[in-house]
């Protein structure tokens, strides 16, 4: 009689073997039926991997800076659709133009071409030459003779000024028919060109979205994002003491225009002033100033006159104007998509300083305004028109 161990130890190891040859039959049925798939699959996990690690990276690093980077290249990419839009336009009007002139020109051509007709029949019936000069030999005195030959030169210029007519309305329509093709070959490439940015906006714009959804849905992406902007935001304060300090402005009058300053531009308070807890991650975030949601290319203008203090990009704030409105006062808007002066310009109220644009932290059109007195931000609110 067998020992009851052993038979257990057999039956083990049986179930071992069975196991580790069906594994390993199975493993050389997927290797044989196609290595070389097998083999990129692995790459691409590889690649999928490296680029996760990659972007984890850029995360840690710098949120606002990769911000920052896509920025500047969405509005890059939208300045440059703005001017071939432009473009499409003119070359749609100059078509018109074109096509309008080329119209007249063919009405003019044949009507031309009825008075060639039948000048040509009078000459093959009756001849020409001939026709002058029995005309000229029948005159019955001197003066008769001078005035047939004054209206046979009178008829011969008319022909003959008939015959360039004709010759340059041929010149311009073909000119015109011409410029009509290249025209049209303008506008298809001027098509293209817009499809080809706005393909490229709308992944630029995917990519702003997903990095600021990583931001606000991860908690760590959400801190390092949040001091990034306090570090920024102690940017702002040093920019605005080096403008009291080196760039002077003497008007006064901007403390007595609290509740009666003019909005910068037309629009709705999205985000306002003052502390807010995101509701996500319970975090208390301080804002000092508040996000205006505007129209798509609103102008962004001065609430009160002063001199440009700083124009340039800041983390965060994308494109950023800051007014020196003197008595210590100070104006900012950011999230620009392009601005119209540079440090030192003098700036009259409600005159328009920038192109408002997404160039900040939210994925809309808006203007971020702030108000500040010697450094320390002011609620807007409470310093412009009630509305």
């Amino acid at each position: 009689m067998q020992n009851p161990i052993f038979r257990i130890k057999t039956l083990v190891l049986l179930v071992s073997c069975f196991i580790f040859f069906a594994v390993l039959s199975i493993s050389t049925d997927i290797l044989a039926k196609d290595p070389k798939e097998q083999y990129k699959k692995i790459q691409r996990d590889i690649e999928t991997r490296k680029e996760k690690i990659e972007r984890t990276k850029k995360l840690e690093h710098s949120i606002l800076g990769e911000l920052e980077r896509i920025n500047k290249e969405l509005n890059d990419i939208q300045v440059e659709l703005k001017k071939y839009r432009i473009r499409l336009k003119e070359t749609s009007t100059e078509i018109k133009k074109v096509e309008s002139e080329v119209s007249v020109n063919k009405e003019k051509l044949q009507t031309q071409n009825e008075w060639l007709k039948r000048k040509l029949r009078v000459m093959q019936r009756y001849g020409y030459s001939g026709d002058v000069m029995i005309m000229l030999s029948t005159s019955e005195d001197l003066s008769q003779l001078f005035r047939r030959w004054r209206y046979i030169k009178a008829l011969a210029l008319y022909d003959h000024t008939m015959l360039e007519s004709y010759k340059n309305t041929l010149k311009n329509l073909n000119e015109q028919e011409n410029r009509l093709k290249q025209l049209h070959a303008d506008l298809k490439k001027t098509e293209e060109k817009i499809q080809q940015n706005e393909s490229e906006v709308s992944k630029m714009k995917h990519g702003k979205e997903t990095l600021l959804a990583s931001a606000r849905n991860e908690k760590a992406s959400h801190e390092i994002m949040l001091k990034e902007l306090k570090e920024s935001a102690k940017k702002l304060l040093e920019i605005i003491k080096k403008s009291e300090e080196t760039i002077s402005y003497s008007a006064t009058g901007f403390h007595a225009l609290r509740g009666r300053l003019p909005w910068p531009v037309i629009g709705k308070v999205i985000l306002p002033y003052g502390t807010q807890k995101d509701p996500q991650f319970k975090i208390a975030v301080f804002r000092n100033g508040i996000h205006i949601k505007a129209e798509e290319d609103s102008n962004a203008k001065a609430v009160y006159k002063g001199k440009i203090a700083y124009s340039e990009w800041v983390k965060g704030y994308g494109q950023l104007v800051i007014i020196n409105h003197g008595d210590g006062y100070h104006t900012l808007y950011a999230n620009l998509s392009e601005t119209f002066h540079k440090v030192g310009d003098i700036i009259k109220e409600q005159q328009p300083i920038g192109v408002v644009g997404e160039s900040g932290t939210l994925t809309m059109t808006n203007l971020y305004f702030e108000i500040r007195y010697k450094g320390k931000p002011l609620d807007p609110l409470q310093w412009l028109k009630k509305r």
